[in-house]
């Protein structure tokens, strides 16, 4: 068993996992991205964000990440998360590791506040939010559209740490000490 950081040939792997949900609104995203455009979406991430993966025997069998909250210089200290689990490993506690992971990287890299983003209903990646301590923001009703009808998505928040008054510009996740990273990696993986 092991966590670590994806790596862009992870792609197909990651794209296989993605590609159960495609179908559902878990996703608001229509059509399966191409292998290129995945492997594309790790790199970027990689550049700033942590990108990980619960890898055993081989197998990827889940990936979270986190990806800007908004564009504009002054959200640099928001994140927003993502995580996706194969079908198989749903109910193993793997989620729970990949999300603690990630946000002990995000606390560790000077990220202030994370936000979830789930589209209703989803209990499971509802129950993960209120187990890490978010709180509802609020829900934006009729909001996307897909499979034929309207859903509904939840908004969750969650402060990392402190806001200071003059906060240091967030670690870039290649900038940050190693021994940091494996210390994180290695603690969520036992």
């Amino acid at each position: 068993m092991a966590l670590r950081l994806a790596r862009p040939e992870d792609a197909p792997a990651l794209l296989a996992i993605y590609g159960q949900y495609i179908d559902t609104t878990i996703t608001l995203e229509y059509e399966l991205p191409g292998e290129a455009e995945f492997t594309r979406r790790v790199s970027t991430t990689l550049e700033r964000y942590p990108y990980l993966v619960w890898e055993e025997d081989g197998a990827v069998l889940g990936y979270a990440y986190a990806h800007p909250e908004r564009t504009r210089e002054g959200y640099q200290w928001n994140a927003e998360l993502s995580i996706y689990l194969d079908r198989s490993a749903v109910g193993r506690g793997l989620g729970t590791r990949l999300f603690g992971a990630l946000l002990d990287l995000l606390t560790a890299q000077g990220v202030r506040t994370v936000y979830g983003v789930v589209t209703l209903p989803n209990p499971a990646s509802e129950a993960l939010h209120h187990a890490f301590g978010f709180h509802e923001l609020g829900v934006h009703r009729n909001t996307g559209y897909k499979n034929g009808r309207w859903v509904d998505v939840v908004w969750f928040d969650r402060a990392l740490s402190s806001y200071p008054q003059t906060p240091a510009p967030v670690i870039p996740l290649p900038q940050l000490d190693s021994g940091i990273l494996e210390d994180i990696l290695a603690a969520r993986s036992r």
